[in-house]
């Protein structure tokens, strides 16, 4: 399965649109910052399941939750904005969450500096900012059998 991962788009739907387009991906994680733009993204590729978490730039969204632990493919995940572990002072706070979880995926976002690592036994994401004006960029996912390769492209 591939799955493709935003963050942080700004109200730039038209690069998410791009790149699944170019991507062609089974699943899209959006982490948030804006929600709208993951809503629009979903109206425009129903066919594609879109699962997606709010950001600080969303305003207090009761109705979603903060950050979201489910399985794709045999493959634990821990999706969140980031926001909320302060992941701008480091990412060891959802490293202990996710870890704590039983992931074997953690995809956060919020610094919009990408990030893609595998660090004992669990892949490490950040997909940067697909907003960003100067430098979009997002991550791919390939989950197999449990397990997951990473990825960070420039778009």
């Amino acid at each position: 399965m591939k799955l493709l991962i935003f963050s942080d788009s700004h109200g730039n739907v038209a690069n998410m649109e791009d790149v699944v387009r170019l991507e062609r991906p089974d699943h899209i994680l959006h982490l948030g910052d804006l929600v709208r733009d993951a809503q629009a993204l979903q109206e425009k590729f129903s066919d594609i399941p879109i699962a997606f978490v709010p950001g600080n730039c969303d305003g207090r969204r009761p109705d979603l939750p903060e950050e979201r632990i489910f399985t794709l493919e045999g493959c634990k995940l821990l999706m969140t904005h980031g926001h909320i572990y302060q992941v701008k002072m480091g990412a060891w706070a959802a490293i202990r969450a996710a870890r704590a979880a039983g992931a074997g995926l953690l995809c956060f976002g919020h610094t919009h500096e990408p990030l893609c690592e595998f660090q004992q036994g669990m892949w490490v994401v950040n997909p940067g900012s697909i907003g960003s004006l100067a430098r979009p960029t997002y991550a791919v996912a390939i989950l197999d059998e449990g397990g997951a390769v990473c990825y960070i492209s420039e778009f």
